[in-house]
């Protein structure tokens, strides 16, 4: 059986399915990587509704990801700079994760941001998120930098970040 994926773009009347879709991913990914307690302060600092009304505030793109009328996933993205842009987050449900639902939003972003001149997409993936990293790597991303950001709470985010030359028509 065929399924139909679609993005479409989020508002802030979606804030609550960002969410909802958030808080089913986020432990599943990160619990062999962060503590119970940096998950949990991490999901509030970044997934509350406020800090999400303010993302969008500041010019953060959000995409959802559908599977027929099923909400699968998103992603949400940033002009940094004249011809850069910055993939923010990408998420997908776990029992969606190895279909090739990660290409297929990162292949329609790449495509908009082509259109909108841009010319380098970068990202920031945890340092032990090996799959994440992988999956980054396939598509033609490399670290360009090791980082550790200090998130505040003694926490700190150890990530790579990656960029990936577009290869716009």
């Amino acid at each position: 059986m065929s399924h139909q994926r679609n993005i479409r773009p989020a508002t802030i009347e979606d804030i609550e399915l960002i969410r909802s879709l958030i808080f089913q991913i986020w432990p599943v990914t990160y619990q062999n990587i962060l503590s119970k307690e940096q998950t949990d302060y991490m999901l509030n600092m970044m997934y509350s509704p406020t800090s999400l009304l303010t993302q969008f505030a500041e010019g953060v793109t959000f995409i959802l990801v559908y599977e027929d009328a099923l909400p699968i996933g998103f992603a949400a993205y940033k002009k940094t700079a004249a011809t850069i842009y910055k993939l923010e987050k990408i998420y997908i449900l776990a029992n969606q994760q190895g279909k090739g639902t990660g290409q297929f939003i990162m292949e329609f972003l790449m495509e908009k941001l082509c259109r909108n001149k841009g010319e380098f997409l970068q990202l920031q993936v945890n340092r032990y998120n090996v799959n994440a990293k992988a999956f980054y790597e396939k598509l033609g991303f490399a670290v360009i930098l090791e980082a550790d950001f200090d998130i505040g709470n003694g926490f700190f985010m150890n990530d790579y970040v990656m960029e990936k030359k577009l290869k716009c028509e």
